[in-house]
């Protein structure tokens, strides 16, 4: 039986459900390992400035450590996809293929804003004692997840149900859940810091990659994975969906994966 690896996109809503779709789309025929990040989904929660993307090598590092036998596959979504590549560059011999969905590198704020000081100021907010739950309750609302899951996370409104919105509400009150999403959205876990080097990663050293590229994906995080596609470091196929196009259109996800690997 094949072996993969499915990491879940970095977000407020972060969690291994995400990927449990697709795992079961690939079928019978794969051993599908399903992890949460650390400070996300069921993880433990980290405290203030607990989160930073060496700290998110390490956990990889240890979670590849741990497999019995070399990965067949590894799945990244979103910003898990080029930590998954740094994974496969430090221990090349741990993963035969890759699959990156809806790759990203930046979080939101900065991909927003740019890199600035309002970007390191909200985090802290959102860290504050006091403020910072009042902050981040207001900011993971019932109506605003509803708009950010309508806006970018999927591409068919009817997707998200009451019971879809309950669940990730319940990812989000989770205690200390704030101090992830303050992390992430304003790049405190961003891989890299540019376009040139995101796509840096790509090239010598790596395994065969395919790159997942969702139709309906925001307009700057398509201009990334675009210019990844133009690399020819990877190959593209389009699929159905937006940022969560696993999640949303698994079958759809699961078909170009399996008609991309050899026969």
């Amino acid at each position: 039986m094949h072996s993969a690896l499915l990491l879940p996109a970095l977000s407020s809503v972060s969690s291994r459900a995400e990927m449990l779709p697709l795992a079961t789309c690939l079928g019978a025929a794969w051993e599908c390992v399903v992890a949460d990040w650390p400070g996300f989904g069921d993880a433990p929660r980290a405290g203030r400035d607990g989160l930073h993307p060496e700290m998110l090598d390490v956990f990889l590092d240890r979670l590849i450590g741990r497999a019995p036998a070399p990965f067949a596959l590894g799945v990244g979504a979103g910003h898990a996809a080029p930590y998954l590549v740094r994974a496969a560059l430090r221990h090349p011999a741990r993963f035969a293929r890759l699959v990156l969905i809806a790759p990203t590198w930046r979080g939101p704020l900065p991909t927003m804003l740019g890199a600035s000081r309002l970007t390191r100021a909200a985090r802290r907010a959102f860290e504050a004692p006091g403020f910072g739950p009042l902050l981040y309750r207001a900011a993971t609302s019932r109506r605003m997840l509803e708009r950010m899951m309508r806006g970018h996370v999927y591409a068919d409104p009817a997707t998200v149900t009451p019971a879809l919105l309950a669940a990730k509400r319940a990812i989000v009150r989770q205690p200390g859940a704030r101090f992830a999403t303050a992390a992430f959205i304003s790049g405190g876990l961003d891989p890299v810091h540019s376009r040139a080097a995101f796509l840096a990663l790509f090239g010598a050293g790596l395994p065969p990659t395919l790159m997942l590229r969702p139709r309906g994906a925001p307009r700057k995080s398509a201009a990334e994975m675009d210019a990844l596609g133009a690399t020819g470091h990877v190959t593209r196929v389009e699929v159905p969906g937006a940022l969560s196009a696993h999640e949303e259109y698994p079958d759809a996800a699961a078909t170009a994966i399996r008609d991309w690997l050899p026969g």
